[in-house]
């Protein structure tokens, strides 16, 4: 899992050439805490790669992006975001949601 913050984002997620999921959490977030371990899976077994935006600390990003609400994912590919899933959702729903099912 990636930390991202403002000075990384463009590095980490704009330039990469893997599609990147961005999950735009901050620490009094209960739906946050639940969904984190969720994404943990999600990575260890689909090859994804997720970074995590502390939106109380990088406030511009979370901005630039119109997230309005906790938790929010953002999956980017070639720099641009595809799908946007708003809220905790049940692993299964998740990699559904993001099209990873096989």
């Amino acid at each position: 899992m990636i930390t991202l913050t403002t000075d990384n984002f463009e590095e980490q997620v704009l330039r990469s050439d893997k599609p990147v999921l961005v999950d735009f959490w901050a620490e009094w977030c209960p739906p946050c805490r639940m969904v984190a371990p969720v994404l943990d899976e999600i990575e260890a077994e689909h090859g994804l790669a997720i970074g995590k935006l502390n939106t109380d600390e990088n406030p511009e990003i979370m901005s630039r992006y119109g997230v309005m609400g906790l938790p929010t994912l953002l999956l980017f590919e070639n720099g641009e975001p595809v799908r946007q899933i708003v809220g905790a959702r049940p692993k299964r729903l998740l990699v559904q949601e993001l099209g990873l099912t096989r």
